[in-house]
């Protein structure tokens, strides 16, 4: 092949995007509760060892272009759309009736606000630092950002503690950080029910977010049993307004299982939200897009949402790579990333209602007929056999995530 020319090199994605087929109308992706973060297009390819590859884009730009592709949700960090300096000050509203009108204007609602408590110098010790003076202002963001996500009719609030830690063993003491965490955590949701109030609305639905890893060396809260086990302290005040937002990789970096986390946030009635994207065990925090890396551990994470009747936000948490242009962000990258997720949605209902899985698992359930159930043999020699459905009902979801119980074979 020839060198292509730059010119060219667009309709060349492009036509080979549109060639790879198995895409869906933007009415078919409408009637999925995935939301757009503002971040996910935002973002430039920079990070501590990259220099950005693509050039900033607006709130504007974003919100149209989710609407094009089918996306009814929007949502941001305060400081994706408003400057530091222009929180507080009448520059905040003006940003905000902006952001009202353009997400008017093409149809979409916003679904999820969160706090900024990680990048600015601020938090250089985190939100819950020891100074008191930065901890008011974290109170002071936080019940902002309530603020700013019932003017525009969110129904969820994210908080990342990604700064909530150390880097020097000994500086700080732990559970009097955790104790002043708690503390801006209860500001939030006392400001939201008393703003809930002025707008007649319902409070919103707060979620933490755990990481393993990154920004600081030790997290204090780095997985969602942590966060789990912080809710249900006594030092959260309002426990009932406070669930998690596990997010796919952040449960896989260190090394855990994510539908095994969700499956414990579950029996607690707290999987409130839900970040989706895609990584590595044990790696740094990637954010590639669903189902490029593990797509059958993803097929299996539905399955469990489905079977759960998980009816809560999915939301597109993932950075398009830095090899991905800033036009092919929006005709490329996320679309096809809304497309696998649907895909692999309808999928776990077809194993849900398959009949050899269907069929394997009853009879797991019911279990061997043990000719002297008080004898440890006799109930080995009952189930010994049942035993293998679990190998089997493995590769029963292997065959429908490519198709082979539908009969795609390969002539060898």
């Amino acid at each position: 092949m020839n060198p292509i020319a730059p010119d060219k090199q667009i309709a060349l994605v492009d036509r080979l995007t549109e060639a790879c087929g198995g895409g869906y109308s933007p009415d078919v992706r409408r009637r999925y509760f995935i939301t757009g973060p503002q971040w996910a297009p935002a973002y430039q390819g920079q990070a501590v060892f990259h220099a950005p590859v693509r050039p900033p884009v607006t709130f504007e730009t974003v919100i149209e272009e989710y609407a094009k592709m089918g996306v009814n949700y929007w949502c941001t960090h305060d400081t994706d759309v408003i400057p530091t300096q222009d929180l507080f000050t009448p520059r905040q509203d003006e940003i905000v009736a902006r952001i009202k009108a353009s997400l008017s204007k093409n149809g979409l609602k916003c679904s999820m606000v969160t706090t900024e408590t990680f990048h600015h110098a601020v938090w250089a010790a985190g939100p819950a630092a020891e100074s008191p003076d930065v901890r008011a202002y974290t109170q002071r963001r936080l019940e902002n950002t309530v603020g700013i996500g019932h003017e525009l009719g969110a129904q969820y609030c994210v908080y990342w503690p990604g700064s909530l830690g150390y880097y020097t063993q000994g500086a700080i003491d732990e559970t009097q950080t955790l104790r002043w965490y708690a503390d801006g955590i209860n500001a939030a949701c006392e400001a939201d029910i008393h703003i809930a109030k002025q707008y007649k609305r319902p409070p919103l639905k707060h979620c933490l977010e755990a990481k393993p890893f990154e920004p600081q060396a030790e997290i204090l809260l780095p997985t969602s049993d942590a966060m789990l086990a912080f809710i249900f302290s006594g030092l959260v005040r309002y426990p009932e307004m406070v669930g998690l937002n596990p997010e796919y990789l952040h449960e896989l970096m260190w090394g855990g299982a994510p539908r095994a986390s969700l499956a414990r946030a579950l029996l607690c009635g707290k999987l409130f939200h839900f970040d989706i994207n895609d990584g590595y065990r044990l790696k740094h925090d990637v954010d590639i897009a669903v189902g490029l890396v593990n797509p059958l551990d993803w097929l299996n994470v539905l399955v469990l949402l489905r079977a759960h009747n998980y009816e809560g936000p999915f939301n597109l948490d993932y950075k398009p790579p830095r090899t991905t242009s800033a036009h092919a962000v929006f005709s490329m990258s996320l679309p096809t990333s809304i497309d696998r997720f649907i895909t692999l949605w309808e999928m776990a209902g077809e194993v849900s209602s398959d009949p050899i899985i269907r069929e394997a698992t009853d009879a797991l359930k019911a279990g061997g007929a043990v000719s002297d159930p008080k004898d440890v043999g006799s109930i080995v020699e009952a189930n010994k056999e049942l035993l293998s459905l679990h190998e089997l009902i493995g590769h029963r979801i292997f065959q429908i995530l490519i198709g082979a119980h539908r009969g795609r074979t390969y002539s060898l």
